[in-house]
């Protein structure tokens, strides 16, 4: 019995042995594991860092998103952010940090300009070895604070220095800014670092000497332009009222000129018409035309005849001959008939000639006896 129960007293110390050591061994596997390996997250790369050997010193590739295995003793990962960052410079202590990080540039004059600057940026993956073997810094905020703040005041300085104030201040703000920010990309872009955005927050603040001269030179250029705007309109009302008067003067010229117009032709007319009355009027005519208006009474005294008017021929055509008169008679009818006017047989007619006798003459009343 007491040879059995030692038997199994040996058997129990070895399981405990290699309980231990099984133990022992998954600790050190545990632990070398832990110690190899590591997870890079999304949003970094992972830099891995020669230690020892005749290639230590950063890798030309990043390692991927994911986990990684390595040799602790002769390797260290770098772990780097690739998110985009936000950093604020600004002279406020509720927004950045506590104390004063604004920028201050120079204008062409001299005139110290301060600003409170807002950048975001991001760091290019497969240059992200290079931006750490320079700086030796995984810390974006302290790179942004120490060495792209710099950077970034100095072109400032650059363009700033090559502007006026008033241009700083007024419209050429934007220009400035964007020629900022192409020496901050044109600098950055050789270390990895790629600007999305740099932007000037709130106001540009200058002396106040040299903000209230501002202020008076935009005041003035307000005011000429009100003038210029006052000028442009009194000249477009009196460029108005000449328009007007010129078309009332042209109205009235074209109706007294349509007056005239009318006044001649019906002069023309009247004296066509006179003429051709004239032509076609001869002493028979006229004594028949006396005889219509005559009343028939005789004179208390008379020769014994009846008194009759008696005419000079030549006084009434003219002193031309009849053939004459005819012919300008015929003419001044022919102008005087209307266009179209012809007979059924497509010719003009010829006036007809004024009658050369006058119709009888009803008898006249005996003479009375005188007294």
């Amino acid at each position: 019995m007491a040879r059995m129960v030692s038997f199994d007293a040996a058997s129990a110390g070895r399981s405990v042995r290699r309980f231990f050591m099984l133990a022992v061994a998954a600790v050190v596997v545990f632990y070398v594991g832990c110690s190899t390996t590591t997870r890079v997250d999304a949003g970094h790369v992972g830099i891995r860092v020669k230690l020892a050997g005749s290639d230590r010193g950063i890798q030309d590739m990043p390692v991927v998103t994911g986990w990684v295995i390595y040799n602790p003793l002769t390797e260290q990962i770098v772990l780097f952010p690739t998110s985009v960052q936000n950093v604020v410079w600004t002279q406020s202590a509720h927004e950045g940090k506590a104390f004063d990080e604004s920028i201050t540039f120079s204008s062409s004059e001299g005139v110290n300009v301060n600003a409170d600057i807002g950048l975001s940026f991001h760091i290019e993956p497969s240059l992200a070895p290079k931006l750490y073997g320079r700086f030796r810094l995984n810390d974006l905020e302290k790179l942004s604070d120490g060495y792209m703040r710099n950077t970034v005041r100095e072109a400032f300085n650059d363009v700033g220095s090559k502007l006026p104030v008033q241009d700083i201040y007024g419209a050429g703000k934007s220009k400035m800014l964007g020629d900022v920010t192409q020496k901050c990309h044109d600098v950055f872009g050789k270390d990895g670092i790629v600007i999305d955005q740099l932007t000037i927050n709130g106001t540009l603040r200058l002396p106040q000497n040299v903000m209230d001269a501002i202020n008076r030179a935009m005041e003035a250029t307000q005011k000429a332009l009100e003038s210029r705007n006052r000028v442009a309109q009194v000249q477009a009302e009196a460029e108005q009222a000449i328009t007007q008067a010129h078309g009332a003067a042209e109205a009235a010229r074209q109706k007294a000129e349509g007056e005239a117009d009318a006044l001649l032709i019906r002069a023309r007319a009247e004296a066509q018409a006179n003429e051709i009355i004239r032509l076609s009027t001869t002493p028979a005519v006229l004594q028949y035309r006396a005889l219509e208006h005559w009343d028939g009474k005789l004179p208390e005294y008379n020769a014994g005849q009846l008194p009759l008017l008696t005419f000079d021929l030549s006084k009434v055509g003219a002193g031309v001959d009849e053939a004459t008169r005819l012919k300008q008679l015929k003419e001044l009818l022919e102008q005087a008939r209307p266009s179209g006017a012809h007979d059924s047989a497509g010719a003009t007619p010829a006036p007809t000639a004024a009658p050369t006798a006058a119709p009888a003459v009803p008898a006249a009343p005996a003479p009375s006896a005188s007294h």
